[in-house]
């Protein structure tokens, strides 16, 4: 075929095939971009919603709410939703980095949502956020290796589990339990309390293994530590495979933070972004990602479709006379600077 023959054909098929393609291929799909923590929520829940909505949802993962802050603030963008802890999602909605929630596209959530836990968020009337998970900081123990335990902070004091327990890796977390445990509120500035609270924390320091996190709740699996303080989340996952473990708020009290999903202000797709949320407030669906990932989302009536075995946890169902000991923590601005020196006096003394 001559060169000349040849192009006329191209520039005539060409543009059939691509037509024929945009007609079977349809339009291009969404995609929901959603910044989360890891292992976060369920991939069946995912690929239900891409089904049903016809979209495509990316996450990308980060390890702290610093690191997803910093992130942003460096300039990062393309993301619709965004699970920040209370306080920082407080903090975000100040800098006006967040778009406000219309409830009106959100009926699971203005139905479900149980606002018998409204009096321990930070945005209580759903301004900004709407609770995805709850989670509560106590004590998770060994039943098996501790004798006549009592459910204090001060049980970091007792000598027969030296070097068996540990402390979070996180200085708001253990300043503020040790706060509780000397009648003071867990975001006092007060520097007589802080100072008492710094001294408190030093003994508890001289009979724990170290300050951890998630190496923590395994070595409480395994059996090499007796007792640590922990997430009532990270708990129930343990306690579900290890019956032995168990889960208490102490009595002096705890705190007690949500991660929440918030709409970026600048989300290419926020209408996509308030469908997820309200398909996330589905019961069936919430309760099915609760079976999964062994968080509690704060729902009137998706706690009750969960695994029984699950529901019946006591780390699952707290009750609400228990949560009334709890505190939410807030961020403290220029005063955090006091809890990051004191924080700096415990880990180097």
């Amino acid at each position: 075929m001559k060169k000349r023959t040849l192009m006329k054909v191209v520039s005539v098929v060409f543009p059939i095939l691509s037509l024929l393609c945009l007609t079977a291929c349809g339009e291009p799909k969404e995609t929901l971009h959603i910044y989360n923590w890891g292992d976060y929520i369920s991939d069946d829940v995912l690929r239900r919603f891409e089904k049903e909505f016809n979209c495509e949802v990316q996450i990308d993962v980060f390890d702290s709410n610093e690191a997803m802050y910093a992130k942003l603030k460096a300039g990062a963008s393309g993301y619709d939703i965004l699970v920040p802890s209370s306080y920082m999602a407080k903090l975000m909605q100040s800098q006006e980095m967040l778009a406000p929630m219309d409830l009106t596209q959100l009926p699971n959530v203005t139905q479900y949502y149980d606002r018998s836990y409204a009096a321990l968020s930070l945005d209580p009337e759903l301004q900004y956020s709407v609770p995805y998970f709850v989670s509560f900081t106590g004590i998770g123990y060994e039943t098996t290796r501790i004798t006549d335990f009592k459910p204090t902070w001060h049980m970091f004091e007792r000598t027969d589990i030296h070097r068996r327990c540990s402390l979070l890796n996180d200085q708001r977390e253990v300043m503020g339990c040790a706060l509780k445990t000397l009648g003071h509120d867990v975001n006092s500035t007060n520097p007589e309390h802080i100072e008492a609270a710094v001294a408190l924390v030093k003994t508890w320091k001289q009979n724990i293994a170290k300050f951890e996190v998630d190496d923590a709740k395994r070595a409480l699996a395994s059996g090499e530590f007796f007792l640590i303080q922990t997430y009532s989340g990270d708990m129930l996952q343990v306690s579900m495979e290890k019956p032995t473990v168990a889960f208490v708020i102490p009595e002096e009290g705890s705190t007690v933070t949500f991660d929440n999903f918030v709409i970026h202000k600048n989300a290419a797709n926020p209408t996509l972004a308030h469908a997820f949320i309200n398909f996330m407030y589905r019961p069936e669906i919430a309760a099915a990602n609760m079976d999964e990932i062994m968080y509690v989302t704060p729902h009137t009536e998706a706690v009750k479709l969960v695994d029984e075995k699950l529901r019946s946890n006591p780390a699952f169902t707290i009750p609400e006379d228990v949560r009334a000991r709890c505190t939410p923590l807030r961020d403290l601005g220029d005063e955090n600077i006091r809890y990051i020196k004191a924080w700096d006096r415990i880990r180097a003394e």
